[in-house]
């Protein structure tokens, strides 16, 4: 019995890092989106709202995978560092819409 414990721990940790995995390249996407956004002068306010949106979505994706972090790592399938990567997109996002936002 100890060695299919074993194995099912093992499994459901694969599991649980995939699923983080991807949420986390979603979440990068939208951020290099927002950052690739840059308005073409001072009349492109569509683009400058397309980056707001983009830093807002991945901050919702970066609230899900921080979610989903916490109870896979309450569950003890996945490690304490697995926090690091939510937290330096957040910080990403949060920048892009604040200091970082593009200018008209």
């Amino acid at each position: 019995m100890g060695e299919s414990q074993a194995l099912r721990g093992r499994v459901a940790s694969a599991i649980c890092a995939l699923v983080l995995i991807l949420g986390h390249l979603v979440t990068a996407y939208m951020t290099l989106l927002a950052y690739a956004a840059d308005p073409a002068g001072p009349w492109d306010s569509e683009t400058v709202a397309h980056s707001n949106f983009a830093s807002g979505t991945a901050l919702t994706f970066t609230a899900v995978t921080a979610g989903l972090s916490w109870v896979f790592v309450k569950a003890e399938w996945l490690r304490r560092w697995w926090y690091a990567v939510p937290s330096a997109l957040a910080v990403a996002a949060l920048l892009r819409l604040t200091l970082l936002a593009p200018e008209l």
